[in-house]
């Protein structure tokens, strides 16, 4: 029987249906022991969260991890799903065995609005960093990613700040940021979300992203902002405990814009 295709929408079905590859692990199996395999680098986690509730039934991405030990394949892991405390053990096992391998967090705001509007769902900003300070505790290289950051809910500076002294205050060893990036299905999914949602935003976003980016101005705005506070904050080495806070941290300058108004 040929394999079925079902095209997703924009609007509802984008964000509800999951499609579950349940002969994953077969398949992934056969690649790590193929001959030609040289144990690159692996990123898990890139094009879906491989811990949504759902892996509590599949237990897809522990078996995934599994495989890797297996394998001595390193990878760099992305979630947002706290249950990943749960593999802690896997996760000792592969820093061990596979030099290399990192844990990254998702936490792009600690701001409550934020989270509401954009993540209805997940697991609440500080959970997830409760996550990320037992795997630090657990010898597990994890940080956060703030991705993304959403221009008018999580960009404001205070909002920011208020997100990198928490990630420091909850012991990551290191932080990257990425901002809104909009393509495809994901842009007109979010483009209707704002009309139905936050309609006054939706003549700024139209400005903002002609393009898949945001303006290369506005985003470096944002990677300043970024950048002075992660020295702030202790946040500037790739890993955290190399790093020591400057005797006076930069502050922002009182000019610096709150580039959208809060929705």
């Amino acid at each position: 029987m040929g394999a079925r295709s079902l095209v997703v929408d924009a609007d509802d079905a984008f964000s509800s249906l999951i499609f579950v590859k349940v002969n994953f692990i077969d398949v992934l199996q056969r690649e790590l022991d193929h001959p030609r395999w040289t144990r690159e680098l692996v990123a898990f986690g890139t094009a879906t969260d491989p811990y949504q509730p759902i892996e509590g039934h599949y237990k897809l991405s522990r078996r995934t991890l599994q495989a890797l030990v297996k394998s001595r394949t390193p990878a760099g892991l992305i979630t947002k799903g706290p249950m990943v405390v749960r593999d802690i053990d896997l996760l000792q096992e592969l820093q061990r065995v596979a030099i290399g391998s990192t844990v990254y967090i998702s936490v792009p705001t600690v701001d409550e609005g934020a989270w509401r509007a954009l993540e209805p769902g997940t697991a609440h900003p500080l959970q997830r960093l409760r996550a990320v300070r037992a795997l630090v505790d657990a010898g597990v290289d994890a940080g956060v990613l703030m991705s993304p950051l959403v221009p008018g809910f999580s960009t404001q500076p205070r909002k920011i700040e208020a997100t990198v002294k928490a990630i420091a205050d909850h012991g990551a060893r290191f932080v990257g940021a990425n901002l809104l990036f909009l393509d495809g299905g994901t842009r007109d999914h979010f483009l209707r979300f704002l009309e139905r949602e936050f309609p006054t935003l939706s003549e700024q976003y139209g400005r903002l992203y002609a393009g898949k980016h945001a303006t290369k101005e506005y985003g470096e705005r944002v990677r300043q902002t970024v950048g002075m506070l992660k020295a702030k904050y202790g946040l500037t080495s790739p890993r955290r405990d190399s790093v020591r806070a400057p005797s006076s941290p930069p502050t922002l300058p009182e000019s610096q814009p709150t580039l959208f108004p809060d929705p």
